[in-house]
This record gives C-alpha cells, sequence and structure tokens, in this order.
C-alpha cells in the first residue's frame, strides 16, 4: 500500500537575530516618525565629523602690536593676564636631554617620594621602561606614598588594565581619560595630550615624552628618539599640579588638596615663568595657542622652533611671514625627517613650507631620528616648553601645559642645543620644494583632508 508522501509545513517567521531584524523592519515601514528620527541621527553624526575634519580654525591676531621690549616686566604682566596665568619667580629649571637623561631623573625622584606621586600622561605603552616605572611606584606605594595615574583612554589604549594590577593591589589609583562610551563620545576628540610627573609638590618633570621604549633606546628597526624633559623646582611646581589635578578630577570625579599636594617650595630660584595649563573652549580658543601668538608677534630679533609635528595655521604663518618681512626677524625651524611616526602629518606639515620659505625661513628636518622635542625660543630671552605641537589638536582639540621661562640662560643652552640638532640636518630650500616628488604631493593632498584632526 503505498503511503502519502509527509508534507513539513516550515514556519515563514524569523526566528532570533532574524525575528529581531524583521521587527525592526516593520517598524522602520511603517513608522515615518521612526524614519525621521533616524535620518536626523544619522545627518547630525555625519554634520559633527565634517565640522570636525572642514571647520575653519579660530583665527588669531593681536589688536595692536606688543610695545616695548619683551624681556620687560611690563610685556611679562601683560603675558600672564593673556594666558590667565600666574607669574612665578622662584624657580630652577633643568633641560635633560633624551631617555638617558630624564628616565634615570624622573625614577631616582620617584624612588625618593615621601608623600605622593602624580603621573598625567598621554602616552603610557607597556614595554621595559614602564615595567621599571611601575615596579618602582608600586614600592613606594607599599611605603605608604600615594600614587595617582591619570592616563589618556586613547593614547595609552595599548596598555591593558591588568597591567596595573599588583599597583592597584597596594593601593595605587589609576584613572582613564575620556574613555569612548555611549554617552561620552561627544567629547572623544578631546584627550589629554599633557606629559607631567610632580612628586611629593617640590619637584616636577614636564615637557612631551610620555612612557615608551622608543624614549629609552634603540632597535634593529628605529633609532633612539630625540627629545628633551625639563625638571621644574619652585614656585612653577604648583602650577604643574593643578594642571594635573585638573586632569585627575575629570577622570576621578575628585579635587586633590591639602599642603601634602601643595606644600611651600623648599628651593629658591631667579628664573621668572608662567605655567599655561590649556584646554579648548567651545569655539575653539586656548590660552596654549594665544602665548604662541602673542610671543611670534613680539619677535624682534630672531625665532626658533622645535616641533614633531609643524602644521601651522594661516595666522601663525602671517604672523612669522609678517615677522621676517617687517622686522626682519630670523626664523629657524626644526622638523622630522624620514624618520617620522606619522608619515601622513610630515607631508600635510611639508605642504605649508611654501609661504614660509619664499619669506626667508630657514626649514631643517633632522636626519638621525624622530625628533620628538618641542620648545620655542623668542629673542634669545623667552623659552616655551610643554606639550604643545604647532598642529592644530594642540592649539584647538587637546588639553596641553607649556612652562613659558623669562630666562636668557635657559635660552642659551636650549639654543645650543638647537644648533647642535641642526648641524645634524638637512636644511630644505624654496627650490627643493618646489621639486618635490609625486608621492610626496599626493600624500600631502591627503593630509589636507585630515589636517584639522593632526
Amino acid at each position: 500500500m503505498a503511503t502519502r508522501p509527509r508534507i513539513v509545513h516550515r514556519s515563514t517567521k524569523p526566528k532570533g537575530k532574524d525575528k529581531d531584524q524583521g521587527v525592526v523592519a516593520q517598524e522602520f515601514a511603517h513608522s515615518k516618525a521612526l524614519r525621521i528620527i533616524a535620518i536626523i541621527s544619522i545627518l547630525a553624526v555625519a554634520g559633527w565629523i565634517f565640522i570636525a575634519f572642514f571647520s575653519p580654525p579660530l583665527a588669531y591676531k593681536l589688536a595692536q602690536p606688543p610695545a616695548g621690549p619683551i624681556d620687560s616686566p611690563e610685556f611679562l604682566r601683560q603675558l600672564a593676564a593673556l594666558t590667565d596665568s600666574r607669574i612665578t619667580r622662584n624657580n630652577r629649571i633643568e633641560p635633560l636631554e633624551n631617555g638617558d637623561r630624564f628616565y634615570p631623573a624622573e625614577l631616582d625622584a620617584m624612588r625618593h617620594a615621601q608623600h605622593n606621586i602624580n603621573l598625567d600622561a598621554y602616552i603610557f605603552n607597556h614595554g621595559d621602561i614602564n615595567d621599571r616605572v611601575v615596579d618602582v611606584l608600586t614600592e613606594r606605594a607599599r611605603a605608604g606614598v600615594k600614587i595617582t595615574l591619570a592616563l589618556d583612554a586613547v593614547g595609552s589604549a595599548t596598555t591593558p588594565k591588568l597591567y596595573f594590577r599588583e599597583l592597584r593591589g597596594v593601593g595605587g589609583r589609576i584613572e582613564w581619560y575620556h574613555p569612548i562610551r555611549w554617552n561620552t563620545w561627544i567629547r572623544s576628540n578631546n584627550r589629554t595630550h599633557r606629559e607631567i610627573l610632580v612628586v611629593d609638590g617640590q619637584t616636577a618633570f614636564v615637557g612631551g615624552a610620555g612612557y615608551a621604549d622608543w624614549w629609552a633606546k634603540s632597535t634593529k628597526k628605529d633609532p633612539q628618539w630625540r627629545d628633551t624633559m625639563f625638571r621644574v623646582q619652585g614656585d612653577a611646581v604648583a602650577g604643574l599640579q593643578s594642571s594635573f589635578a585638573q586632569n585627575w578630577l575629570e577622570s576621578s570625579g575628585e579635587i586633590l588638596n591639602g599642603t601634602e599636594y601643595f606644600p611651600p617650595p623648599a628651593v629658591t630660584g631667579d628664573i621668572p615663568a608662567l605655567v599655561v595649563s590649556s584646554t579648548p573652549t567651545p569655539a575653539g580658543a586656548t590660552r596654549a595657542r594665544i602665548l604662541f601668538q602673542t610671543l611670534l608677534a613680539a619677535a624682534k630679533k630672531s625665532i626658533c622652533i622645535t616641533t614633531p609635528y609643524f602644521i601651522p595655521d594661516k595666522s601663525a604663518i602671517k604672523e612669522m611671514v609678517r615677522a621676517m618681512t617687517e622686522r626682519h626677524v630670523e626664523v629657524r625651524i626644526l622638523l622630522p625627517s624620514e624618520h617620522t611616526d606619522h608619515k601622513v602629518t610630515r607631508a600635510s606639515s611639508r605642504a605649508l613650507y611654501r609661504d614660509l620659505l619664499k619669506a626667508g625661513a630657514r626649514i631643517y628636518e633632522y636626519q638621525p631620528a624622530m625628533i620628538h622635542a618641542k620648545i620655542l625660543i623668542i629673542d634669545g630671552v623667552w623659552v616655551v616648553v610643554g606639550s604643545t605641537n604647532f598642529d592644530p589638536r594642540s592649539f584647538g582639540i587637546n588639553d596641553e601645559v607649556n612652562l613659558a621661562a623669562l630666562d636668557p640662560a635657559l635660552a642659551a643652552r636650549l639654543t645650543a642645543d638647537f644648533d647642535h640638532d641642526i648641524s645634524q640636518s638637512r636644511q630644505i630650500t624654496y627650490d627643493q620644494w618646489l621639486h618635490r616628488g609625486i608621492f610626496d604631493r599626493a600624500m600631502g593632498v591627503v593630509g589636507w583632508f585630515l589636517q584639522r584632526q593632526q
């Protein structure tokens, strides 16, 4: 007897994930309001990205040329007022060239800490040097020293939280600045780029070097980076501690206070200095940008710039051109060569040489290694050091900190270092710039699209 074939009825209803997708599709199909909200959301995000990449930077120009000598008390007072900074005079500032000198100095200061160690870093990249740093911090935490680290969540993203497990276990506190989450993405482009170490509120280190092996040693592939950090003692340490405290508050919700963090200085010095802590405003104005523009406009003799990332806006270029053509100021700029960690940024930088070279600027590219120092010297009397690059991110997006010192002796020391670095550099002439390669020009075009974010 023939059997009737069995008919299997397959459900056409979606299951699991497919079911959820089907429900969403149906809702979109039947809800005009939902479609409108989705379109508005997409346009809002696209608009935010477009504005971030292509909105013009804020123009900077002094209302009138600075009057009087650049090393006068009146100029110092005005610069302090413009940058909303306090004048300190009891300071010692010591440059420490390269990781061979500044890492041992920082580790020694940490080992002798009695009360607290506060570290603010954009780059804290796990490796040999950071193993040593964390070991010292852990030992001091066991001894009762308060340890607080504010690390940028993007710049230090390669360092896992487990790296600090032992340090946390003995009381060390590590917080991440602006971690990217669904409810904080709107401010995710603002990073802390500050590199600050403060020990017992008495000794501070400031500059552009974070914590990574490329500052500490050479490898077969890359030579050790050229950089300079600065050891600071005296009244200015309180300003650097305050800058750290701002980032610590934003990372942890805690305000650091008490005489253990802000003690009277134990040393005496004679260098007038300003600590210029810079954070972006909604319109893009920053104290760092005001500081640089004012000093460029005040230069009467010379401008020396060392920076790893040089993407000056139109206001800065015009100010330097004006200094050369109207006041006959000598402008020298020291930048990376092929030894750079951001080749697109270098191409963006080289695309902007034209007006500066035509006006008489001398631009050099450092040959031995990546140069990462961030130093501005004006007229052989003013020095600005810190974390600020000569680029849109530092001037309008990131948190930065700079130490501006009126000290001819320090300026002379750093100018000698500048001259030595130039002796190992290649000068770029206007004719060479005109005949640069097609690949370099193409990379410059790519860099133009990303210029505001570099």
